[in-house]
């Protein structure tokens, strides 16, 4: 697995409540979506980050992470494998504290660079389904 409980438990309840969720559009019927809600109703601020900039979820979109001009706490990536990479790096590149890689997300030479660079790193798992999980 690509983290334990500590490090799931640390993402979702330490290292803080700005999440950017790389993916995230209006379209209902998209896990992204839902997702978001529910880091919504956990306490977390979700950006949404799709090349169309739409507001969902009342926040205001933007077309890529270095647009935001703020904070990130950890970037949330809903995008297919072969294109996760970048936006690990690009969260490298804007400070974010942690990247967190939907389910089916796998990338294991981001994993390993975003780890390098001193993110804590969660691949191939759902806050959706961990939060509850772990109380």
């Amino acid at each position: 697995m690509y983290a334990d409980d500590a490090m799931l438990r640390k993402i979702l309840t330490a290292t803080g409540d700005t999440w950017a969720v790389v993916g995230l559009s209006t379209n209902e019927q998209r896990a992204a979506y839902r997702v978001a809600a529910f880091l919504q109703h956990y306490g977390k601020r979700v950006v949404p980050v799709h090349p169309k900039a739409e507001t969902v979820h009342g926040e205001r979109g933007y077309a890529s992470l270095s647009e935001i001009d703020f904070p990130v706490d950890v970037v949330d990536v809903f995008v297919n494998s072969h294109l996760a990479g970048a936006v690990a790096d690009e969260a490298v590149e804007i400070g974010a504290k942690a990247v967190w890689f939907q389910l089916g997300v796998i990338d294991e030479a981001a994993y390993e660079r975003t780890r390098a660079a001193g993110l804590d790193m969660v691949m191939d798992r759902c806050p959706a389904i961990e939060a509850p999980r772990l109380g």
